[in-house]
C-alpha cells in the first residue's frame, strides 16, 4: 500500500489500482503541493464538515466519479450538491471492496459554513479505522484527547495513526503523545499542523518524543509518500 500526504489532514491510500482519500483540503492550504485536479481517486472520506475538511471534495469527487463517505447529515449535504455517496453513521463499518472504513468517535465540533456565512450542522465529528491490504489504518479527524482512545487501541491492533497535533483547534503534541499511547500505534504519523500559524508546531520534535517513549513515529511533508506492507509496518 502507499501511503501519500497532501498536507494538513489529507492523506491518501492507494492499492491495487484503488485509492481512498480523506478530508481533502488543498486549494486553501498554503504549503499544499498538490492540486485537486492532480488527484486520482475512487472514494473520499470525511471526517467533519469543517471547511478545512472538505474543500475540496466536491471538485475532486465529480472530476473522479467517487463517492463521498461521511456522517450522515454530511453526506446528505454533499449529495444535494450531485454527488454519489455513503452516508454512515458512529460506529458503522461500510465496505469499499479493496477497504473496510469503521468510523469512530472524536471530540470536536463540526459545521457547515455557506457561502453566505451562515452555518448549519454537520452531523457529528469523526475518524475512521481503516482495514486495508492487511493493515489497520487510524485516522484521528480532528480531536482533543479523551479517554476511550485506549478502549479503540484496545480492541483495534492498529498499524499506522494519523494523529493532529496543532493544538489551539485539537490536542497538542502533549495530548497527541498520550493519544500515541493509548491507541497502541506501531507507527505514528503527525497531521494538522504548520498549515496556518495558530497551528504551528514542531513535528520532529514530537516524533523524537515518541522515540524517547519507544514508539515510532514519522513525518511527512506535503506530497511525501512512502510505501507499507504488514511485514514492514
Amino acid at each position: 500500500m502507499e501511503i501519500v500526504y497532501h498536507g494538513h489532514s489529507c492523506v491518501q491510500l492507494r492499492t491495487g489500482g484503488k485509492s481512498l482519500l480523506i478530508d481533502p483540503f488543498l486549494r486553501g492550504n498554503p504549503i499544499a503541493v498538490t492540486k485537486p485536479e492532480d488527484i486520482r481517486t475512487d472514494y473520499i472520506l470525511l471526517t467533519h464538515a469543517h471547511t478545512d475538511h472538505i474543500l475540496d471534495a466536491e471538485p475532486i469527487a465529480k472530476a473522479n466519479d467517487a463517492t463521498v463517505v461521511a456522517i450522515a447529515e454530511l453526506a446528505g449535504y454533499m449529495g444535494g450538491k450531485q454527488l454519489k455517496t455513503i452516508e454512515m453513521n458512529m460506529g458503522g463499518t461500510v465496505d469499499l471492496g479493496f477497504a473496510k472504513a469503521k468510523m469512530i468517535q472524536a471530540f470536536h465540533s463540526s459545521g457547515i459554513t455557506l457561502e453566505e456565512g451562515k452555518i448549519i450542522y454537520g452531523g457529528m465529528p469523526a475518524g475512521f479505522i481503516i482495514q486495508i491490504e492487511g493493515l489497520t489504518v487510524l485516522h484521528a479527524g480532528d480531536t482533543a484527547l479523551f479517554s476511550d482512545m485506549k478502549m479503540i487501541g484496545d480492541r483495534h491492533p492498529i498499524d499506522i495513526a494519523f494523529i493532529p497535533i496543532g493544538d489551539h483547534f485539537t490536542m497538542g503534541p502533549d495530548d497527541a503523545l498520550q493519544a500515541a499511547e493509548w491507541y497502541g500505534a506501531k507507527l505514528a504519523i503527525p497531521v494538522h499542523y504548520n498549515s496556518f500559524p495558530l497551528i504551528r508546531q514542531d513535528a520532529e520534535t514530537f516524533v523524537q518524543r515518541l522515540e524517547q517513549q519507544g514508539r515510532k513515529g514519522k513525518v511527512l511533508a506535503p506530497g511525501d509518500r512512502f510505501e507499507v506492507t504488514p511485514e514492514t509496518s
